[in-house]
């Protein structure tokens, strides 16, 4: 049987990267947004980004908005197959056929 991504399994990281793999390729989400629409705090958010940008899953940008710092969040091309894998990996644990 194939093994579940131990990055994505983790609950808030499932949510962190279900969310982003609902972006188009390239498009971006800013860091606030996505912690809206996740119900996280930005201290847990934070912490599984960076279990995920460590992966080479998400990348993280920081800019700026005139002075004001904006950080965008993207799913990397790695993260989506990973994600993809990752859920034809349950569908078959739970015997569904794609």
């Amino acid at each position: 049987m194939a093994e579940l991504d131990p990055v994505i399994h983790a609950q808030a990281r499932l949510r962190i990267t279900a969310a982003l793999a609902t972006l188009v390729a390239d498009e971006q989400i800013s860091f606030p947004r996505l912690q809206e629409l996740l119900g996280m705090t930005a201290g847990n958010l934070s912490t599984h980004l960076r279990k995920l940008e460590d992966a080479g899953y998400v990348t993280v940008e920081k800019t700026f908005d005139r002075r004001t710092p904006v950080t965008y969040l993207a799913l990397t091309k790695k993260g989506r197959r990973a994600f993809e894998d990752y859920t034809e990996t349950l569908r078959s644990v739970l015997g569904e056929t794609s």
